[in-house]
């Protein structure tokens, strides 16, 4: 009866539920143009609008936000979890980890590369399905099959009944190599900005709604150019199937193939996709996270304010009495018996 109470009461539970929220803010805000950079990323041409048109014409505007219920149903664990993570290893990490000064920008960006390192764990599978969604309809166009029609549970049956359990977290060690820094880059550059644009809010927590927004987006901004060579190579690798026969080998045979055959500008492509999403997106995640986390914050202030606002106390510092109690008690132990109860 008192679990959700006491969770959210707890730093944990606070960061915990304002990281979950956050992270579905971001999804709901940016998927469209997440399949878009996907198609760029996977494709020799084609800019995001010939790409849109394209997809819209086909298939409708409900396929820009095909697979999103994977990400969806795991986003709020994945970034609670990720916020916690971040939290607890940023103040490990820090030089003034007393729990009372934020910690320090050393911290955040080894906080933030180990959190990377682990959500990858997670992440990786769920990206997987999404971008095997996400490309659907692009790798059925000229077959007489409709694989439009399966969600994400489908997807991943299909994939470990075919590739096996191995199959399931293929790019896995490219996604570590992605997030990781990207993490560092990510939670750096935001607790960096925040202080800029809103001067001693890291100690106060009173930053403007347009600090986070411009904060948050900054931050993701930074991260995805910082790593998007390698979201590229990993967005081929989980492409293909175990059965295609232009399978690459590994993160380096990727490199060396699509550098020889499209050239260096492949790495980049999609970029600007990329970062009109990160801004959108990370804008809607650390505004969501902070907005929860002061809402939790304050209604724990006002708990706490409400449960002893109203309890008098006498010269002593015990509860007052009111008079009708003492006037109809008929012996002073009766008195002194009501103190005890009020105490307890």
């Amino acid at each position: 009866m008192d679990f959700w109470p006491e969770f959210l009461a707890s730093s944990w539970g606070k960061e915990f539920v304002s990281g979950g929220l956050g992270g579905t803010a971001g999804v709901v805000a940016g998927y469209p143009l997440d399949t878009l950079r996907i198609r760029q990323q996977n494709s020799r041409t084609g800019s995001a609008f010939s790409i849109l048109r394209r997809v819209v014409t086909r298939d409708g505007p409900c396929a820009l936000y095909r697979g999103m219920a994977a990400p969806l149903a795991s986003v709020f664990f994945q970034n609670a979890m990720a916020f916690q993570t971040y939290a607890i290893l940023s103040r490990a990490f820090s030089s003034n980890g007393t729990g009372v000064e934020p910690p320090s920008y050393k911290g955040v960006a080894l906080g933030g590369i180990g959190t990377g390192a682990i959500q990858s764990l997670l992440l990786s599978p769920v990206e997987l399905v999404k971008i095997r969604l996400q490309l659907q309809g692009k790798t059925n166009e000229n077959k007489n099959q409709s694989g439009s029609e399966k969600g994400p549970v489908c997807v991943a049956r299909n994939i470990i009944r075919t590739e096996g359990w191995r199959g399931i977290y293929r790019g896995l060690t490219i996604t570590v190599l992605r997030d990781a820094p990207a993490h560092g880059v990510y939670f750096w550059t935001y607790e960096y900005m925040r202080e800029q644009l809103h001067p001693g809010c890291r100690k106060s927590g009173e930053e403007t709604f347009r600090t986070m927004l411009f904060a948050g987006g900054l931050a993701g901004v930074a991260s995805w150019i910082f790593c998007y060579p390698l979201d590229v190579m990993k967005t081929r690798i989980q492409a293909q199937p175990e059965s295609s026969p232009t399978k690459y080998k590994g993160i380096a045979d990727c490199f060396m193939r699509c550098v020889k055959e499209e050239g260096y500008s492949v790495l980049w492509r999609g970029l600007g996709t990329a970062v009109a999403r990160a801004f959108l997106v990370n804008g809607a995640i650390f505004t969501g996270y902070e907005t929860a986390l002061r809402t939790t914050e304050d209604s724990k202030a006002r708990g706490s304010t409400g449960e002893t606002e109203n309890i008098k106390t006498d010269k002593s510092g015990y509860p007052a009495l009111d008079d009708e109690a003492i006037d109809n008690s008929t012996e002073p132990c009766d008195v002194l018996d009501t103190k005890v109860r009020i105490l307890k």
